[in-house]
């Protein structure tokens, strides 16, 4: 296995695989999560081919979606249970939280890649 090389001024391989993978993660709300799938496995294809900048978008998309997916397990995890609370109508409350911050969770990868897209148009590293 190479490790990658961030020298400056050196032609850097795998942007359109980063851009394809970014594209894909905008999409994630209106596909509802589907392409965010296949932009990870997008990401892990090209990762070990990448250099430079677009290396660093790929690890970047790789460590966003994990962070997005374990915060948006806990928040499903909290629906459920609210949900189950919601019976005794105790849990609408929190339900109406959990919806919440899952809703805020997938506008935050949303915006987060889009910014990453224009980081990468721009050849600027994240």
């Amino acid at each position: 296995m190479t490790t990658p090389n961030f020298t400056a001024g050196q032609e850097a391989e795998g942007k359109v695989p980063a851009l394809i993978a970014w594209a894909l993660f905008i999409l994630s709300i209106p596909s509802a999560n589907v392409l965010v799938l296949i932009g990870l496995i997008v990401s892990y294809v090209s990762r070990g081919t990448a250099t430079g900048v677009p290396r660093q978008h790929i690890d970047a998309q790789i460590r966003l979606f994990w962070s997005v997916f374990w915060w948006t397990i806990a928040a499903w995890i909290g629906i459920a249970v609210s949900a189950l609370a919601s019976v005794l109508l105790i849990g609408i409350p929190f339900l109406l939280v959990f919806l919440l911050i899952w809703f805020l969770l997938s506008v935050w990868f949303t915006v987060k890649s889009v910014l990453g897209l224009i980081q990468l148009l721009q050849d600027r590293p994240i």
